[in-house]
C-alpha cells in the first residue's frame, strides 16, 4: 500500500491565528448577510407589497423580478438610512479607528437595529415568541432577546404587507368582476376576462399614479 505523502504543519503565531479567526468570522457574517437584510430590515414588507402590486395587475412578469428586487433594495436603504447612519457613526467608525473592539461594535449595531424592529413589531407577535422560548415576561421591551425579536418582527412585517396587499387588490378585483359580468351578459363566454380587464387595470393604475401611492404609503408606514 502506497503511503500518503508527508505534510508538515507549522503552528501559526498568536497574531496569525487571530487574523485567521477574524477572516472566518467575516466570511460567516457575509454568508448570513442576506438573511439579516430580509429579516431585520423593512425589505420583507417592501418586496411583498411590490409583488402584490404585480399580481393585482396580472401583468405576469412585468415589471421583472430584477426590477422589483432592485427597487425594494434601494427603498430599504432609503428607509433604513437613519438607522444605518447611527450604526456607522457609533459602531463602525469607532471600530475602524481602533477605539472599540468587535464585541462593542456589534452590541451598538444591535441596539439600533433592535430599536427599529421593536418600533414595527406587534406586541402579540412578540409575546408569542417570548412564551414559546420559555422566557419570562420582560419588564420592558428592551429586555426581549434578539432571538425572539427577529421572527416576531418578520411575521409582523408579513401581516402588514398582506394588509396593504388586500387594499391594493380590491379595486382591481372590482374591475375583473365588472368585465366578467359584462362578457357573460353578452354571451362571450369563450373570451378570457383577464385579457379584456388588463388594459383597464393598467389605465386605472396609471391615472391614479399607482406607483407613487404605493411607495408613499410604504415610506409613510416605515419612517
Amino acid at each position: 500500500m502506497t503511503g500518503l505523502p508527508g505534510v508538515t504543519i507549522t503552528p501559526a503565531e498568536g497574531a496569525q491565528v487571530a487574523t485567521v479567526l477574524q477572516i472566518v468570522l467575516l466570511l460567516t457574517v457575509l454568508t448570513l448577510a442576506p438573511a439579516f437584510l430580509i429579516l431585520m430590515t423593512s425589505f420583507t414588507r417592501i418586496v411583498v407589497v411590490l409583488g402584490f402590486v404585480r399580481n393585482a395587475l396580472a401583468t405576469q412578469q412585468m415589471p421583472p423580478n430584477q426590477v422589483l428586487i432592485g427597487l425594494a433594495l434601494f427603498l430599504t436603504v432609503f428607509v433604513m438610512a437613519p438607522v444605518l447612519g447611527q450604526v456607522y457613526q457609533e459602531a463602525l467608525q469607532p471600530y475602524l479607528a481602533g477605539e472599540i473592539d468587535v464585541a462593542t461594535a456589534l452590541s451598538r449595531s444591535e441596539t439600533h437595529l433592535r430599536g427599529f424592529m421593536l418600533k414595527h413589531t406587534r406586541e402579540k407577535d412578540l409575546a408569542l415568541f417570548v412564551e414559546a422560548g420559555g422566557e419570562g415576561a420582560p419588564a420592558a421591551p428592551d429586555q426581549v432577546s434578539t432571538l425572539a425579536l427577529v421572527p416576531a418582527f418578520a411575521i409582523s412585517e408579513l401581516k402588514t404587507a398582506f394588509q396593504i396587499g388586500f387594499v391594493i387588490f380590491v379595486p382591481f378585483l372590482a374591475i375583473d368582476m365588472v368585465v366578467a359580468s359584462t362578457l357573460m351578459s353578452m354571451g362571450m363566454l369563450m373570451l378570457p376576462p383577464m385579457m379584456i380587464s388588463l388594459p383597464f387595470k393598467i389605465v386605472l393604475f396609471v391615472l391614479v399614479d399607482g406607483w407613487h401611492l404605493v411607495i408613499r404609503s410604504l415610506i409613510a408606514g416605515l419612517l
